[in-house]
């Protein structure tokens, strides 16, 4: 698991967009911070004299230079809208690691179920080839009645059809897995660990204190204050700035040297259009908060309610069901062999027995899977990761 995990965080596509994301970001608060290029102007022409008796050089030109000039107030903005965008795209590759940390945790632990699931497929199908033979001898003796040996035959196709599947499954686990990790794994691998059973979640009021700061939450509550910066950046460049322009031009007769300054006026554009839509933005995101809110809380509540669930399963197995089932077994086997009982007895046995197994597989997958969801809605790691 320790490795699976490394791996992920390492090679999983999402964590990489989510880090292209944040350089965007980082890159854009130097874009809000950079000057605005001067422009350099130059012209030259004929010079025709209106007034009679005008002599001398007949050619003009010019050379100008502007630079544009943001007011502290809109670079202040600027720049802050661009921080916050950081904010929200480091928080971003945060809550993708949490993600996919859970994801691969999950897709771990599903396929050591599969596999254990697959051992048990592939036990009972030896076992009942091995009662399959046992009962063609006593059919072929005249000990038993044929119809076992139908009995038997059957139940040993339906043990080799759970082992296929079985199998399948474990490759369609191992599959889905290293999509989340990478192609650096190989398509072919082993995964080793068992099912922690020993961890347990906090008790519901502590998750739910823990709610307020699960990532999610925080990176909205980033992205609000984007948007309140983008409102105030989007109120002042109804005046961004002025523009100062220095230049020389030459007449035939005349020098002048002219230093200006271009103010823009909001008469016609006043930026109504981009601050409505800032506005709406902002109130939009706010919604988005308290939608997330009541998800995470109704999301929680119901993981929390199946982790008991799935607890009080795993006790109930652990604490009676696995050795009932093992000991019916015990009991059918021996009253079997010995005659005091037929096949079926025995199979119906050997059925519930594997039945009871698989359902103590699930409910421990369950049980673990239903903690590894809050873990997800929190952003916080519940469930220790263990070579």
């Amino acid at each position: 698991m320790e490795q699976i995990v490394k791996i992920a965080a390492e090679q999983n596509p999402s964590i990489t967009i989510s880090k292209a994301r944040e350089d965007a970001a980082t890159a854009s608060v130097i874009t809000a911070t950079t000057y605005a290029n001067p422009q350099f102007e130059i012209g030259a022409g004929p010079s025709n004299y209106i007034t009679p008796g005008g002599q001398g050089n007949n050619r003009n030109w010019g050379v100008a230079l502007s630079q544009p000039l943001d007011f502290p107030s809109v670079r202040n903005a600027k720049r802050e809208v661009a921080e916050k965008n950081v904010d929200v795209a480091t928080l971003g590759i945060e809550l993708t690691k949490t993600d996919v940390r859970a994801r691969v945790k999950s897709a771990f632990y599903d396929v050591l179920q599969r596999q254990a699931v697959l051992e048990i497929a592939e036990a009972d199908r030896n076992l009942l080839k091995d009662i399959r033979e046992r009962v063609k001898l006593r059919v072929d003796v005249g000990e038993s009645p044929k119809y076992e040996l139908i009995k038997a035959d059957t139940e040993a196709l339906a043990a080799e059809r759970d082992y296929q599947s079985a199998r399948v499954r474990v490759i369609e686990g191992k599959a889905y897995l290293r999509g989340l990790i990478g192609a650096v794994v190989p398509e072919d691998y082993n995964l080793t660990g068992e099912l922690p059973l020993s961890a347990s979640l906090p008790n519901i009021e502590d998750i739910r204190v823990l709610i307020n700061d699960a990532v999610q939450l925080r990176q909205i509550r980033a992205a609000i204050k984007t948007s309140e910066a983008n409102l105030r950046l989007q109120e002042k460049l109804r005046n961004p700035g002025l523009t100062v322009r220095a230049g020389v031009e030459q007449d035939p007769d005349l020098r002048q040297f002219r230093l200006g300054v271009l103010i823009p006026i909001p008469v016609w554009d006043q930026r109504g259009g981009p601050i409505a839509q800032a506005a709406a933005e902002l109130k939009e995101v706010n919604a988005m908060l308290s939608e997330r809110e009541l998800a995470i809380n109704r999301d929680i509540e119901s993981a929390y309610q199946r982790y008991l669930i799935s607890q009080q399963q795993v006790v109930a197995f652990e604490s009676g069901l696995l050795s009932q089932a093992e000991s019916v077994l015990k009991v059918a086997e021996a009253a079997y062999r010995f005659g005091e009982r037929g096949i079926l007895d025995y199979l119906d046995a050997q059925r519930t027995k594997r039945v009871v197994s698989k359902d103590y597989l699930s409910a421990r997958y369950e049980y673990i899977n239903t903690m590894l969801e809050i873990e997800r809605l929190l952003g916080y790691e519940l469930l220790e990761v263990k070579s």
